[in-house]
């Protein structure tokens, strides 16, 4: 699944000269847009708080490219239009979608409905809008990628998350659906699922990733993996074996095992 045969490698003159790296202020975000910078590849981050994109966007530059920053919220309806606006004029080859929210301690019929219209906010709404707002320009350009980033969770029903592992598997058939669409446009698309990741917003939530047999990737991991990735869609899992077998259990058809083992996981991961 997550080794092709025939590896496509990163061209930068397919994916470059500029990149939109949304959610790119720290973490696997602004790994990636190292990365692309090492590659000659300008970017455009996008996060909420403007001083950690621009100490991120500093590094980019100091690595001899060009990096812009927007600062926008992907809940708020006019967030696509700044993101178009910092844009304008560039060639924008690549599109990273790495933005996303989760969300726990609450069931959902007790949840505020607010909090769960923002989760499928950020987590649906925002990333369709941007690839209907700049899809047509790299099929027009016949060439370029979007990458996604999914999650394992998606691939199983989780209490205290239902929503954000319902939008996460939605993500993935959609993007599955795209690859198929856009490769007729020589444009390469992949959802990049992801496991534990040693991250600030993991660090933040507390979670315990110490477990014994527990597959954790780096951030910079994540990053090597997205970047090797983009052309060999639609779907790549990151953090190698133990996560791809993961997700083999994840999809079987003896659902009610599946899915309260992954609970007692996911429990454990929480300190509960």
């Amino acid at each position: 699944m997550s080794t092709p045969v025939n590896p496509k490698p990163f061209d930068p003159s397919s994916y470059g000269p500029w990149a939109l790296v949304v959610g790119g202020s720290e973490g696997v975000g602004a790994e990636i847009a190292f990365r692309l910078a090492d590659q000659g590849v300008s970017s455009v981050l996008v996060a909420r708080k403007l001083e950690a994109l621009e100490e991120t966007a500093e590094a980019v530059r100091a690595k001899g490219v060009e990096c812009r920053v927007v600062s926008a919220d992907l809940t708020e309806s006019d967030s696509t239009d700044k993101i178009a606006a910092a844009c304008d004029g560039l060639d924008l080859g690549l599109l990273v979608l790495n933005a996303g929210a989760n969300t726990y301690g609450a069931e959902f019929v007790e949840s505020d409905m607010a909090q769960v219209q923002k989760v499928i906010d950020l987590n649906i709404t925002s990333p369709m809008q941007i690839i209907r707002r700049f899809g047509p320009g790299l099929k027009a350009r016949g060439k370029g990628g979007i990458v996604v980033m999914g999650s394992m969770a998606g691939y199983l029903g989780h209490a205290d998350m239902s929503i954000y592992s319902a939008a996460k598997a939605f993500s993935r058939v959609f993007v599955e659906g795209l690859w198929l669409e856009m490769r007729e446009h020589g444009v390469d698309v992949v959802e990049v699922i992801l496991g534990v990741t040693r991250t600030p917003a993991m660090i933040r939530a507390g979670l315990d990733m110490d477990l014994p047999g527990m597959t954790v990737s780096e951030p910079h991991e994540v990053a090597d993996e997205v970047i090797a990735s983009i052309g060999n869609g639609p779907v790549h899992v990151c953090g190698g074996e133990g996560n791809e077998k993961g997700v083999e259990f994840s999809s079987g058809v003896n659902r009610g095992r599946i899915v309260a083992g992954a609970h007692k996981r996911m429990k454990a991961l929480r300190g509960e």
